[in-house]
């Protein structure tokens, strides 16, 4: 069995196997099985609603934070450092890095409410090439020293790492598989790009909460 991924290459039974096994690991959405195995709630039903290390942490704590992140990143080195010990070419490890962060973003078994694929991105990208961190961070510490705003500075870090790793001369498929995964990232984000982008500029008035709400939100803090 074969499939085309390029004009200029196929892919076989086993690379196509293992991309579709790297998806599957990216579903094991460390942040909400660990969260069911704590304390038997829904992370999606908690703060923000992701399964991410953030939200785990304001759920479970520093410890539910870096268990999550840990797992989240070592899934990612799993499907990249698999490829490379099965064997697979330059573009099969590409899709198979893809795989894993689309999994995790779009878990099957979770209606696809998954994270938003930093810290599976970046340990990915550490087993395919750690000169690809550096050049985000290259880009993040500047912008987080201007901005004062994390989650801008990395969306902005990965939205400029195809250009940065282009100019460092990584090549064609590394750009790819960086450009990807910037999409990925930027996409999940939209949404609170919006939000700290009308924070920096002021924002719009926040309506007053209905007595019922306030007196609700009073009894959560």
């Amino acid at each position: 069995m074969s499939l085309p991924i390029t004009p200029s290459h196929t892919l076989t039974g086993p690379e196509l196997s293992w991309i579709v096994a790297s998806y599957f690991i990216g579903c094991f959405t460390a942040g909400y099985y660990w969260t069911r195995w704590k304390t038997g709630q829904d992370i999606r039903a908690l703060g923000s609603g992701n399964v991410g290390a953030r939200n785990v942490g304001r759920a479970l704590g520093r410890g539910g934070f870096a268990v999550t992140l840990l797992l989240d990143a070592a899934k990612g080195a799993l499907a990249v450092l698999g490829a490379s010990w099965i064997g697979l070419g330059p573009e099969a490890k590409v899709a198979a890095l893809v795989a894993v962060v689309i999994g995790h973003n779009w878990p099957v078994q979770l209606r696809f409410q998954g994270g938003k694929g930093i810290a599976v991105s970046l340990g990915a990208l550490l087993a395919y090439d750690p000169f690809i961190v550096l050049a985000l961070l290259a880009v993040f510490i500047p912008v987080i020293a201007v901005l004062r705003n994390f989650t801008l500075s990395g969306m902005i870090a990965f939205a400029l790492a195809p250009l940065t790793s282009h100019l460092c001369g990584a090549e064609k498929v590394q750009v790819a598989a960086v450009s990807i995964l910037a999409i990925l990232v930027v996409l999940t984000h939209r949404k609170n790009i919006r939000e700290e982008i009308a924070r920096i500029g002021g924002g719009r008035p926040v309506k007053a909460a209905p007595a019922e709400m306030q007196k609700g939100s009073h009894d959560e803090a």
